[in-house]
């Protein structure tokens, strides 16, 4: 970013994460949209997804967009990792420690109690690495979340999205500035790599197949792999990069002290009004997890799945410059927030 500062810092202050380890000086960078209520019940939280910053993210807002300012409350918490909030790149801290999707909802818990006095969620909102987010809030918090979307995500990393990262990771550190487990300098062969890998997983068989690069004005495959992917990920630390994999592979609700490993206990521990949309074509957050979660839902308020019928892959559920997924997913919130 250049120029003023958009965002907010919540200082945590020595944060003791889920490991046990204490984080020096734990910060958390965050956006708000619209006004709180007098009851501070109107409250939607964003969480970030992976490499994304707020401002990536905050196209979905607008009074006629996904979510509305003008009704709403909105606050997009940056995740760990990312650049914004504590970071391997604005840290110090080296080796920079294994954080989890536990530890990133506890600090966001401090931020909207102690800086807003915030006790209530209206929905929380997130895609991808939020939507992973947004599952954990509704199992570990079940009284304060009243609604939760999950967008292309799962309760927990799959196996199989667990393998896709780690081809990911060792496209990245292939590089020869990657040494002794962390990166020197900017690994330029390791972000291309990075994102040729990417592009082949995140958009579905169909996409290519049909050439839908072509709506958005790309000339040839070749010029959509140039333009959309070989640069996507050089724009990010490669060390802040490699921080949030780690949070993504290790995702898992259940894996925390009040649920000791067991699924089936904490998604039976989620009480809201729950919307599970996977891409119709997402090939490493398959629509069959969140297939299997569903049955598992059992003391929701309610629990639908609705994949978004597309042939976008995973980004599907990130339709920036696709109208046909975004007005699905304008359509399936809105009936959500009136549930």
């Amino acid at each position: 970013m250049t120029g003023r500062r958009d965002y907010e810092i919540f200082e945590a202050g020595n944060f003791v994460l889920q490991s046990g380890a204490v984080f020096p000086a734990m910060n958390l960078a965050y956006k708000t949209y619209g006004a709180l209520n007098s009851a501070k019940d109107n409250v939607i939280l964003y969480p970030t997804s992976f490499s994304a910053q707020h401002f990536d993210t905050e196209w979905l807002i607008g009074s006629d967009g996904v979510l509305d300012p003008t009704s709403y409350f909105i606050i997009i918490p940056n995740l760990f990792g990312n650049g914004l909030s504590s970071s391997p790149s604005n840290s110090g801290n080296e080796p920079f420690p294994q954080l989890t999707y536990h530890d990133a909802v506890a600090v966001q818990h401090r931020l909207l109690t102690e800086r807003f006095g915030i006790t209530k969620l209206a929905l929380v909102y997130g895609w991808s690495m939020g939507g992973m987010q947004a599952y954990h809030w509704a199992a570990l918090h079940p009284d304060m979340v009243e609604r939760a979307a999950v967008v292309c995500g799962s309760a927990r990393c799959a196996p199989y999205n667990y393998v896709f990262l780690e081809a990911v990771k060792a496209a990245l550190s292939g590089d020869p500035a990657f040494r002794d487990g962390r990166f020197v300098e900017r690994p330029v062969a390791g972000y291309r790599a990075m994102g040729r890998v990417y592009a082949g997983w995140a958009m579905s068989h169909g996409f290519y197949r049909d050439e839908l690069w072509r709506e958005a004005g790309f000339t040839s495959l070749e010029d959509y792999l140039v333009r959309a992917w070989d640069a996507t990920f050089a724009r990010r630390d490669a060390n802040d990069l490699l921080a949030q994999i780690g949070i993504w592979q290790t995702g898992d609700i259940s894996r925390c002290a009040a649920f000791g490993g067991d699924l089936d206990r904490a998604l039976g521990a989620i009480k809201a009004h729950m919307l599970l949309m996977p891409g119709a074509t997402d090939r490493y957050f398959d629509v069959r997890d969140n297939e299997d979660e569903l049955g598992r839902l059992v003391n929701a308020k309610s629990a639908v799945l609705h994949p978004i019928p597309s042939l976008h892959g995973h980004r599907a559920g990130n339709p920036v410059n696709n109208p046909r997924d975004r007005a699905f997913l304008k359509a399936e919130i809105a009936e959500l927030l009136n549930t």
